[in-house]
């Protein structure tokens, strides 16, 4: 494939300080003026001043010019207005006004940890002695930036931009209701969702395993309990283990650690997933909260006032 995955986002949200404090807590690496690092990414994440949250901008990783002309003409061909250089297309989402930019980058390579994690198992044995994790004292520190999740009130439309236009390839559906969406060799990197309105539901940060998940959320979790959303629990679709938080102006943000992958395209056949199967194996149950946000109704009165 030769896009290659996400490069990074741009949220918008009322509340800038309260929201760059809050990443930083979550292990992102404040450059300032609101953008953050990944250990492996670069900048990856960047908040601005919006009047509600939203997702100002998406960046896709390309491999070469080749990539970003032929990008270029497929969006042309479904009407959308485009702006392209030889290594930049840019184009607006034309449902969820997402700004949606094809950039040519190094492919992110993120290295093992060192040792490499092992686990024992009923009948094996792969480490000896105390497990390593407990001597890990350091902050949880996103590798990268995986996914991010869109509510569209015009699934259709919004996921022909990103197959037919951008690229990508879908991985799984969720009955007629959302769809996993690839631009990499990782399960999904957008998934897109129907929705009563337009929104950011969460993205979503990889970190090394499951222990670097708990340890990020327990760590998110003292003093603030209420940033807690949903987890610990094991998707289904993608497979990954997932612990979901929230930011100070409702959106959400979530570890994983050990997602499916899709290294040729003729390996993979899409499943039409129904009710809440895709979204955990096992866990707790998803809370109504993260099914609709609390927000959703303040989000489409805004959204309705703003037309």
């Amino acid at each position: 494939m030769p896009l290659h995955g996400l490069g990074n986002v741009v949220i918008g949200v009322p509340n800038v300080a309260e929201t760059i404090a809050y990443y930083t807590d979550f292990g992102l690496q404040h450059r300032g003026d609101g953008s953050f690092a990944t250990l492996d990414g670069g900048d990856q994440l960047r908040i601005v001043q919006a009047p509600t949250r939203r997702l100002v901008e998406l960046t896709v990783a390309a491999d070469d010019p080749d990539d970003i002309a032929a990008i270029a003409r497929r969006l042309r061909a479904l009407d959308i207005a485009v702006e392209a250089t030889t290594t930049v297309v840019r184009a607006v989402e034309p449902v969820t006004g997402t700004g949606i930019r094809v950039a040519v980058r190094p492919r992110i390579v993120v290295e093992p940890p060192v040792p490499a994690t092992r686990y024992n198992g009923p009948g094996r044995i792969d480490r000896w002695g105390r497990a390593p994790f407990i001597a890990r004292s350091g902050p949880v520190r996103p590798h990268k930036l995986g996914h991010a999740v869109l509510g569209s009130t015009d699934l259709e439309t919004t996921m022909r931009f990103f197959t037919e236009g951008v690229g990508f390839k879908v991985s799984d559906y969720m009955g007629d209701k959302a769809a996993f969406l690839r631009c990499s060799v990782e399960h999904h990197n957008v998934l897109v969702m129907a929705a009563p309105v337009n929104f950011l539901h969460h993205t979503s940060w990889q970190v090394d395993d499951v222990d670097e998940v708990g340890r990020g959320a327990h760590a998110m979790l003292e003093g603030n309990p209420e940033r807690h959303i949903w987890g610990l629990g094991r998707h289904y679709a993608g497979a990954n283990f997932f612990w979901y938080l929230k930011d100070p102006a409702g959106n959400f943000s979530e570890y994983y650690s050990d997602m499916d992958t899709v290294p040729e395209d003729e390996l993979w056949s899409p499943e039409v997933l129904q009710g809440l199967q895709g979204l955990y194996a096992w866990g707790p149950p998803p809370p109504p909260s993260f099914l609709e946000p609390d927000d959703l109704a303040a989000l489409m009165t805004g959204a309705h006032s703003a037309g």
